[in-house]
């Protein structure tokens, strides 16, 4: 299933925020495959946010940088304005949608099926739009599942953990490192880079990613290679 090995890593980081530009040279320098949802009508805002009550930055990158900034991971999309889809008429999601596909499509130089629900809202009626309506194969929710086991349901795809879950983070790294399995296994990790900027939590991360990066036994993917 995943070039003859039976665990799989990968990565999903949302928003398009100019920090995604400190967590491409992580990756890169790990070999670690992420992807990153993009939301297509905010490129080079510029914007501050809280996280636990500390300000951090939340501007976005430029559309002239997606091509090439995110080279050798994946582009998906995050919907046009990320609004809350599950309470938005079926034109109006088909619209949010394709449109963000479309236009993340011409800058990545490829064909956008990923999706990641803004907001981590999400529905069974929403799921079934996007299926029935749109070029999306995969979308993925905010609920982690602290698991690896492979999901059928790809239109509400659950991560297995969020980033900044430390002391869950930590135990689930060790025992993907240590596991034997028998079958397939996804190692689904998500977040937002600018969060890594309110405590400065960056070399935190870096451990995990130095210990997962560079094992035999783990194949290494985008959202796409690892799901479809």
């Amino acid at each position: 299933m995943f070039d003859g090995k039976m665990k799989a890593l990968t990565f999903s980081y949302d928003d398009g925020v100019v920090q995604d530009r400190r967590l491409v040279d992580l990756f890169n320098k790990y070999h670690l495959k992420a992807t990153f949802n993009l939301n297509s009508a905010f490129f080079d805002t510029q914007r501050d946010i809280k996280v636990e009550g500390i300000t951090v930055d939340h501007s976005k990158i430029s559309a002239k940088e997606v091509q090439e900034l995110y080279r050798g991971h994946e582009v998906a999309g995050h919907s046009i304005t990320h609004p809350n889809l599950t309470i938005m008429e079926e034109k109006n999601v088909i619209h949010q949608v394709e449109e963000d596909r479309r236009v993340l499509s011409e800058l990545a130089g490829y064909e956008v099926c990923g999706f990641a629900y803004p907001g981590g809202h999400d529905d069974d009626h929403t799921a079934d739009i996007i299926r029935k309506h749109t070029g999306i194969r995969y979308a993925r929710t905010i609920k982690s599942t602290c698991s690896f086991d492979v999901q059928s349901n790809l239109y509400r795809f659950n991560p297995t953990i969020y980033h900044r879950d430390w002391g869950k983070m930590e135990e689930l790294v060790r025992t993907f490192i240590d596991l034997k399995p028998e079958k397939p296994t996804i190692f689904y990790i998500w977040g937002h880079a600018y969060e890594f900027d309110a405590k400065d939590e960056w070399a935190l991360f870096e451990e995990y990613c130095k210990a997962l990066s560079n094992r035999e036994d783990i194949f290494y993917g985008t959202n796409k290679e690892i799901l479809l």
